[in-house]
């Protein structure tokens, strides 16, 4: 009996962190055969070259997409979307996998379910259910509508994917693969590498031995025109506080770039001697730099994810992940440089109290996918396809 081929398309770094186990499940599986398309911001340096960890991680990739367009606004987001409609919808072609993957809310994801789809492939989401405070959500919701099979990270999510109408047949618990890293990095939490010597990064060579903070701040969407004034008010009291800190470089997304010009403008003009600024890390790494850190500051989701399961204090800034489901670890602040210190004074004092949490998994995400996607009947809506 031949192999199913399982396709999985990662647009994006964290994306990747995202898939990695499930990948490495798949890869392993006697039944599977994998096949990895590598697309979008995960082929560019400016955002961290999430491709090269990939590869460095010994998986082969079958098809490189080039869609991203200059511009990081609302209309480059429509047309790069676009044009991974058409880049993917070849590549499927190609391919012939007999189900393919989309990966959560990132905008240009909604290419890999329109162009499977389109082409009566099995269209598995992973991570549906969940709700954001911007377009993401959107995207999210239309990737779950659009998808056959549904693997998500909680009960919450679940809950919510069976009231959208979708079959309970084909709605899955599975947690997310992430959590299986953080597992990992839970058994031996020490920090066994120098983040400046490992990665370099620009900036000062801060003394972050005897503790510091991590910042990760995306722009959020459906705010991108504030994206610069939101990133300097971090900025300013990151500053302001003097704790060492690793900040880390933005996702691609509309308001990137003010984000970015607000980084490099802050970073000129008042040269910050306790931040030094990162483009990416591989996940272990980076959760291992998180699990020993005072807190985490920002707005990324891995604050609600893995920062729950690894008990890491979060200050969450703005709407950006406004309505999921998160642990006792995070606060929530707005755009306000007093709100932002006080919240991070608050978590350096919670930083021995929060218990650890298992909201989005326990550890074993990749190899349930695997296994269901060895032995479900694959379908593209009612049909079932062999």
């Amino acid at each position: 009996m031949s192999k199913r081929k399982i396709c999985v398309v990662v647009t994006a770094r964290p994306s990747y962190s995202r898939i990695k186990t499930a990948l490495k499940a798949i890869q392993a599986h006697p039944k599977l055969e994998l096949q990895l398309v590598v697309a979008a911001s995960a082929l560019l340096g400016r955002y961290g070259n999430a491709i090269n960890y990939i590869e460095e991680d010994g998986f082969k990739i079958d098809e490189k997409v080039f869609i991203v367009l200059e511009g990081e606004n609302k209309t480059s987001m429509a047309k790069t979307t676009g044009l991974g409609v058409m880049e993917l919808a070849n590549t499927f072609y190609n391919l012939k996998p007999d189900a393919v993957i989309t990966i959560a809310d990132r905008f240009e994801t909604i290419a890999t379910s329109i162009a499977a789809s389109y082409q009566n492939i099995p269209l598995i989401h992973i991570q549906g259910g969940e709700v954001t405070g911007n377009i993401d959500e959107k995207v999210r919701h239309a990737n779950t509508k659009l998808a056959d099979i549904h693997f998500v990270a909680s009960e919450d999510a679940k809950t919510r994917v069976l009231k959208m109408g979708e079959d309970e047949n084909y709605v899955f618990n599975t947690g997310c693969p992430s959590i299986d890293i953080a597992f990992k990095v839970n058994k031996n939490r020490s920090l066994n590498f120098d983040p400046i010597e490992k990665y370099g990064g620009v900036g000062n060579k801060i003394d972050w031995k005897e503790g510091y903070i991590v910042v990760m701040q995306h722009p959020v969407t459906t705010e991108y025109k504030e994206s610069r004034e939101n990133v300097y008010k971090t900025l300013k009291a990151v500053h302001e506080l003097g704790l060492p800190t690793f900040w880390f470089w933005p996702n691609v997304d509309s308001g990137a770039d003010g984000t970015s010009k607000g980084i490099r403008s802050y970073r000129e003009e008042h040269q910050p001697d306790n931040i030094h600024f990162f483009k990416n890390m591989k996940p272990e790494d980076f959760l291992r730099l998180l699990c020993n850190s005072k807190c985490l500051v920002g707005n990324s989701s891995v604050g609600i994810r893995e920062c729950a399961f690894l008990g890491v204090p979060v200050v969450n800034i703005g709407t950006r992940q406004h309505g999921r489901q998160r642990g006792e670890n995070v606060i929530d602040v707005p755009y306000d440089e007093i709100a932002i210190k006080e919240g991070v004074l608050n978590r350096l004092e919670m930083q021995n109290k929060i218990t650890q949490n298992n909201i989005y998994g326990s550890g074993k995400s990749g190899e349930k996918m695997a296994d269901i996607l060895a032995n479900i009947e694959l379908r593209f809506h009612k049909t079932i396809m062999y």
